[in-house]
């Protein structure tokens, strides 16, 4: 069977900067960050004090509230996302072949965060006061039978769990399934609920976190000299991605098409990426590849850039491997700065500013980059972003255990 083309024609967000897709955008426009000190719980214990927390957040505007109360934060924010992204693809479910549409998810964490919560009602009211429903929220796989549950779908399904490249890796295996034939629809993102103490800890233990308590709003700031670490931060981002010939003979609303995908693992160490940025770089020339483009087509990549002091300047040395002789012409973001790092659900948020950018012709700047790392050498987008029409962008999602992955997307012709 020869490949399909696949675009994206549906996308839904729910980000610290905007709880809609027009809302994350305008979010980027404004080019602020939402980081503040956490108000979910007293974080006084912690080294870190800062997240970037979804605030303008009510279920109840969303779901019926028998639905909204069966589910945790982390499936909530899964399930509405998707239902935004369904409704802004103007899908209609239920003329659909429901076994050619499936849904596929990523998260790092999952329900833990309400496993938490549930455990100290445990330890302080006993086993009856627990939500008879955890069992069902706890567990990551939770997020993608929730949205076919809502939707009635019964295609390909999954949730990931592969760490903050687990939303890339969703879009990117929903690609496939649609591109190799499986399936004609998808719903595909990720999302992350993880501002609970035990799991806000647990990444303030191994100083992986920004220290920067006293001024929050520039605490993440990618490839700046003087970043200390990542904002947790919470949220998710779903697309509908679709064959592309079918959704134009609906006129659906195109924002991109999907090109390429790839993943790669270092094989190195849990937390550390492998110094020489090898598999970073492999999984990017994979997914170039896969697009069936050259590098200097290229138009723009969303970097993963965490604002961490390893992984920024390992991830500048693989987009240098790739880019060649053009990295110093083509333009490189980190926008974690703007709504902290998702974790599982971050690439996820990439992906649909990527979709967005393309269609938009506006390229989100890097905040808080006051003077940049010289180990992070790339031609940084600053300022007030830039404006440009262009072709072929690529975001990289990298994540603890060495997991690598990469999208390329296009501008639909």
């Amino acid at each position: 069977m020869s490949k399909r083309r696949v675009v994206i024609s549906g996308i839904g967000a729910i980000t610290p900067i905007g709880s809609t897709r027009d809302g994350l955008w305008d979010g980027l426009r404004a080019k602020r960050s939402a980081v503040r000190s956490l108000t979910r719980f007293d974080p006084s214990i912690f080294r870190s004090h800062n997240a970037a927390e979804v605030s303008d957040f009510v279920a109840g505007d969303h779901l019926e509230q028998k639905r909204a109360k069966r589910l945790d934060r982390f499936g909530q924010f899964s399930v509405i996302a998707a239902r935004m992204a369904v409704e802004d693809a103007e899908l209609n479910l239920a003329a659909e072949d429901r076994e050619r549409v499936g849904a596929m998810m990523g998260t790092a964490l999952g329900g833990v965060g309400y496993a938490e919560e549930q455990l100290a009602v445990f330890l302080t009211q006993g086993l009856r006061a627990v939500d008879a429903t955890l069992a069902l929220a706890v567990f990551g796989g939770s997020s993608s039978c929730n949205i076919a549950i809502e939707f009635g779908v019964q295609g390909p399904n999954s949730t990931n769990a592969m760490s903050c490249a687990s939303g890339t890796i969703a879009i990117g295996d929903a690609f496939r399934q649609i591109r190799d034939g499986y399936a004609d629809v998808m719903i595909a993102g990720g999302a992350e609920a993880p501002l609970a103490p035990l799991c806000f800890g647990a990444f303030a233990l191994i100083r992986a976190m920004s220290t920067r308590n006293d001024d929050p709003g520039s605490a993440s700031r990618p490839f700046d000299k003087d970043r200390d670490g990542f904002v947790m931060g919470e949220g998710a981002a779903v697309l509908v991605l679709e064959e592309a010939s079918r959704a134009v003979a609906r006129g659906a609303h195109i924002y991109a098409e999907v090109l390429g995908f790839s993943q790669t693992n270092d094989a190195h160490h849990m937390t550390a990426p492998r110094p020489d940025g090898s598999q970073a770089a492999r999984a990017m020339r994979q997914a170039l590849a896969d697009a069936a483009i050259a590098p200097s087509e290229l138009g723009y990549v969303n970097a993963h850039a965490s604002s961490t002091p390893l992984n920024d300047p390992t991830e500048t040395l693989a987009i240098r491997q790739i880019l060649g002789e053009h990295v110093t012409s083509i333009p490189v973001s980190g926008t974690k700065g703007y709504y902290g790092h998702a974790l599982g659900a971050s690439g996820a948020i990439e992906a649909a500013i990527c979709a967005l950018a393309l269609e938009r012709e506006w390229l989100p700047p890097t905040v808080n980059l006051s003077q940049a790392d010289a180990a992070c050498d790339l031609h940084l987008v600053t300022g007030d972003g830039r404006h440009a029409r262009v072709d072929h962008v690529m975001t990289n999602s990298f994540g603890f255990g060495g997991i690598n992955a990469a999208l390329v997307l296009r501008r639909w012709h």
